[in-house]
């Protein structure tokens, strides 16, 4: 049985977890003086030794892509942290934000003296205010105690820290995206190359990694590098966030190692809501493939869930009993992307439109078998033809969906109607049953 490895979480249900106070209390900013006192280089070298892939989605190396800044560029170098979390079920940035956002900062300060960067950013999305402001508070707190700014503690180095809130777009969360939205220009995603690495913000040299990432950096500074593969897996090593949501006894944040399966992950969080058995869920959010109960005992790390047919993703584990119509779940995701394209290739912005016509039609009872092929021709047309991976990722549950239940896209059919009570697959369902209707 794999155990949960609070480490960035274990001071959350400390009251003051999120001031600098509490943070320093339980060791908070060593790591930052550790690492002053290193070669920038050997903090890239450690990092890459410690085997840390990015946890936004992705899984690239991060000493890696710390190692790819042309040496030769005379251009300001940049440190840029993707904080905005908009993915539906992708939940566990937010919350790190919220209860510990000194990891956060410190994981900043170290990243951008290994890079050599005198200027990082932190893109936070723009709906999460309480988040923003407490982030920024952390920053505030950093400066007055000359953990940012000039000459930190002593060491020569200057660092400036800046907490930019986001507008709501989804599409940010791709880093070119990103990038042209910290420049101040509408938020689409760049042709590459060249890659931020080369030309980045302001045209000049530039890291973008995840906030969980970052977060990650201090521990291993700490710790080194056989501290942090001494978890997970050979190829997928260390810990991360399992955000487990929706028909499940206990969600919540499940910080565990790269490996654990979700069988046991359920067993921790009490199991599938009682009376119910588990339909479907998503390993890695929204845009990875479903999986279904026959996945329950995959490794949820990079190289067994893709091997199994997804990708292990951000880890939000979205569960859904039997009660829930794939169907409709799955045509509130494409209306999510539809929503959220930026318009900017056809492929995504007249791909996912129709998408939603054609699920929406199949729910009502109102399409045909031969919309299932039509889905899967648009579906053909997006995967690998838009311009950067939300049309991809649009396509993965409804590929996968009608692959594991295509039957039930034909009962829509034959029926004529939605087979399913969707007011059974609420939260308030079992409660309604058990107190007579009465709340």
């Amino acid at each position: 049985m794999t155990t949960l490895t609070p480490i960035l979480s274990r001071n959350w249900d400390r009251p003051d977890s999120f001031t600098l106070e509490g943070y320093r209390a339980t060791g908070g900013y060593g790591a930052l003086r550790k690492a002053l006192g290193m070669e920038p280089d050997a903090i890239v070298d450690l990092v890459k030794a410690s085997g840390l892939r990015g946890r936004g989605g992705a899984g690239f190396p991060t000493g890696m892509k710390w190692g790819f800044l042309p040496k030769d560029n005379p251009n300001p170098r940049y440190l840029v942290v993707n904080a905005d979390e908009s993915e539906p079920g992708t939940c566990k940035d937010i919350p790190l934000m919220l209860a510990n956002p000194h990891v956060l900062v410190e994981g900043v300060a170290i990243a951008s003296y290994a890079i050599r960067s005198h200027q990082a950013f932190i893109y936070v999305r723009g709906e999460v205010v309480h988040v923003i402001r407490r982030l920024r508070r952390a920053v505030a707190e950093a400066y007055e105690a000359g953990l940012l700014g000039k000459d930190i503690l002593g060491s020569g180095f200057d660092l400036d820290v800046v907490v930019h809130a986001g507008a709501g777009a989804y599409i940010c969360g791709e880093e070119t995206a990103l990038l042209d939205s910290l420049e101040g220009y509408r938020g689409q995603p760049r042709l590459k190359p060249p890659f931020p690495a080369v030309a980045g913000l302001y045209a000049s040299p530039t890291v973008v990694n995840n906030v969980e990432s970052i977060a990650s950096v201090p521990g291993i500074v700490s710790g080194g590098a056989e501290w942090f593969t001494s978890m997970g897996t050979e190829k997928s090593a260390g810990f991360g966030f399992f955000s487990l949501s929706g028909h499940v006894a206990n969600p919540g944040q499940y910080e565990a190692p790269l490996g654990i399966t979700l069988r046991e992950l359920l067993d921790m969080a009490g199991g599938i809501r009682p009376g119910h058995r588990l339909k479907f869920w998503t390993p890695g959010g929204s845009s990875t493939p479903i999986f279904t109960e026959e996945h329950l005992d995959t490794p949820l790390d990079f190289e067994s869930v893709g091997a199994a047919g997804s990708m292990l993703g951000t880890r939000a584990l979205q569960i859904f009993d039997e009660t829930t119509c794939v169907v409709r779940a799955v045509g509130r995701w494409i209306a999510f992307y539809a929503h959220e394209s930026c318009g900017k290739c056809t492929p995504c912005r007249e791909g996912n439109y129709w998408m939603v016509q054609v699920l929406d039609r199949l729910e009502r009872g109102q399409g045909t078998e031969a919309d299932l092929d039509k889905l899967l021709d648009i579906c053909d047309n997006l995967l690998g033809r838009s311009f950067c991976a939300l049309g991809d990722g649009a396509t993965s549950p409804v590929m996968s969906s009608i692959k594991h239940f295509r039957q039930e896209y034909i009962d829509h059919v034959e029926k004529g109607c939605c087979p399913f009570d969707h007011s059974r697959s609420t939260v308030w369902a079992d409660r309604t049953a058990t107190t007579g209707g009465k709340q």
